[in-house]
């Protein structure tokens, strides 16, 4: 069993930065690979970034790729999303999700484990 937590949503402006966190309880991450997804008004959920338990292997979506960065530091059983030069189409509430000891992917179904999301709005 595993538990999530997300936190770091807010509001920024565009061009600013925020640092989502995924506060990890349970078997944390010695079995589970990690994925961010994000979910806007009136869209299907879709894949932002995933990572390696190990920390290795990370891997972005392209409308992210260069501005934001995924990491885990399992020594705080803990996942984070570094998001900068935001974008008004990065408004979402975003979702940390965890594998039952599978290779992440970048679809739901890999992922067993989901954080309850945290609401980030980016303003002009």
């Amino acid at each position: 069993q595993v538990q999530l937590v997300e936190s770091g949503g807010g509001l920024v402006q565009a061009g600013g930065s925020l640092r989502l966190s995924c506060a990890a309880s349970g078997r944390t991450f010695s079995r589970c690979d990690m994925g961010w997804f994000r979910q806007a008004p009136g869209k299907k959920r879709e894949f932002v970034a995933g990572i390696s338990v190990s920390g290795g292997n990370p891997y972005y979506a392209d409308s992210v790729k260069g501005r934001f960065t995924i990491a885990i530091d399992a020594a705080k059983n803990t996942a984070y999303l570094q998001m900068n030069s935001l974008k008004l189409e990065d408004t979402a509430v975003y979702y940390c999700a965890a594998t039952d000891g599978s290779d992440y992917g970048t679809q739901s179904a890999y992922y067993a484990y989901w954080g309850q999301g945290t609401q980030v709005t980016v303003a002009s």
